[in-house]
Formats: structure tokens, C-alpha cells, sequence
């Protein structure tokens, strides 16, 4: 574990361009050291329902102080909005689902938990890694040889989901868990972004100093591509935490 660190993190969310109903939710809990991005699985009745049930449990989660036991707290509240989508998907006979990437930093550590094809990358010493894997058929395809990554990138199949928040009445959860450094810069977003936006673009554009900015360029750039989808980014920057020691004076 590293040393004491502390994240601040900055969010936005925007229709798109072809979208009349934004399915996309973020939740940002900085108090927490919690971000999470879900989008609504698109054609399916009420997404913007499930990534909104999805955001909820999320928000109303309470974590206990230890960090694997907190990242498998998040882990449980996925898997509490599974159980919620599920029944009320049953009982309108529709099928229901969103994807979910969440970012946990606390304790000099960080956890992305997620389903479906929602991302998280880290921009660490100017390098853009990804920390999730999208669950897609087109990635199994990738994975099983079939086709290149570059092939992937325009597939028609790209937008199907091999797993998802509430399309079954169990759910796997994938998660990984690694140090938090000083000066990483951390990217959540839904595929509105990185169907638009190829990954080097993405980089270079977190690199600007100004995260606020950096953000509204990243939407910017979504829009610019054609934004066939809704588009939500949350940045969260890794900070050195400081302690102010206090001396006792006399007045």
C-alpha cells in the first residue's frame, strides 16, 4: 500500500447527438473516494431506469473502513442492483439491464469494479493504461482470435453485451485492485466516448492540466465525432494527501 493520497474527481453527462432520452447516470461520492458511470443498455424498455437503479444503490451505500472489505461493499451493491432490475424487468415483462464501471480510492489504493462495456483507464507518467475489459461479444471475439482489435473498433455487433446489470437473476462482478499513486488521473466513461474517440486522443486530451477542461474537451470531441450515443466522463485526479500540523502558541 502507498502512502496517503486524496481524490478529487470532476463529472459531466450530455444526450448526444442522436439520443432523445439520456440513459446515462454517474454517481460521484468524493467523501467516499467513489465514482461510478452507468449507461442504460440502448433498445431496451426503461434504460435509463436500470442505470438509474444502478446509481441509486450505489449512492446509498454505506462503507466500512477497511478497503477490500469497501470494495467488496461496492462489489454487493452491484450485485443488489442486479437483484432490483431483475424483479422489476420480470414483473413488466421487459428485459431491462445497464453497465456500471466504478472507482474506488481510498488508503493509498484504487478498485474498478464493473459489467458491460463501460471503462476505466488510468493516465499514469503520461502513459494511458485500461483497467476493465469490456464483457462484449465483439470483445470474445477479439479474445478468441476472430477478429483484430482494429476490426473490433466499427463492428456491427459492437453495442451487444455479453453481461449486464439485470438481464439475469445472477451476476458476475469483475474487479481489479492496485495502488493509487500521486498523480494519476483517472477516466470513467460509457462507449459514447470511445466509440468516438480513439485512445491516444484520449490520453493527450487528460494530459491538459486543467481537468475541468480536459473534461469539456473530451465532450467536446464526442460531440464532433457524431455523439451517435450518450456520452458521461468522470475524471478523478490522485493527489498527494498533505497533513497541516498545528503548533500550540500563545496569543
Amino acid at each position: 500500500m502507498s502512502g496517503a493520497v486524496r481524490a478529487r474527481g470532476v463529472a459531466a453527462t450530455h444526450p448526444g447527438l442522436k439520443r432523445r432520452i439520456n440513459e446515462d447516470r454517474f454517481c460521484a461520492r468524493p467523501d467516499l473516494g467513489l465514482w461510478a458511470v452507468a449507461d442504460g443498455m440502448g433498445g431496451h424498455a426503461h434504460g435509463d431506469w436500470a442505470s438509474n437503479a444502478v446509481v441509486q444503490a450505489l449512492e446509498g451505500v454505506a462503507l466500512p473502513a477497511d478497503f477490500h472489505d469497501a470494495t467488496r461493499t461496492v462489489a454487493d451493491a452491484v450485485h443488489s442492483a442486479n437483484r432490483r432490475i431483475w424483479a422489476e424487468a420480470q414483473r413488466r415483462t421487459q428485459q431491462m439491464g445497464s453497465t456500471v464501471v466504478a472507482l474506488l480510492v481510498q488508503q493509498g489504493c484504487f478498485s474498478a469494479i464493473w459489467v458491460g462495456d463501460s471503462r476505466a483507464y488510468v493516465l499514469r507518467d503520461g502513459v494511458l493504461h485500461p483497467l476493465t475489459r469490456d464483457h462484449s461479444q465483439v470483445q470474445e471475439m477479439v479474445d478468441r482470435g476472430l477478429i483484430s482489435p482494429e476490426q473490433a473498433r466499427d463492428h456491427p455487433r459492437g453495442h451487444v453485451l455479453a453481461r449486464a446489470v439485470g438481464v439475469g437473476a445472477r451476476l458476475e462482478v469483475d474487479v481489479v485492485t492496485d495502488d493509487a499513486l500521486p498523480g494519476d488521473l483517472f477516466l470513467l466513461c460509457s462507449d459514447g466516448l470511445t466509440a468516438t474517440t480513439d485512445e491516444a486522443t484520449i490520453a493527450a486530451v487528460m494530459a491538459m492540466p486543467d481537468r475541468q477542461a480536459a473534461l469539456d474537451r473530451l465532450i467536446e470531441g464526442a460531440l464532433a465525432g457524431g455523439a451517435p450515443d450518450n456520452v458521461t466522463i468522470v475524471l478523478v485526479a490522485v493527489e498527494e494527501a498533505t497533513t497541516l500540523s498545528l503548533g500550540r502558541g500563545v496569543a
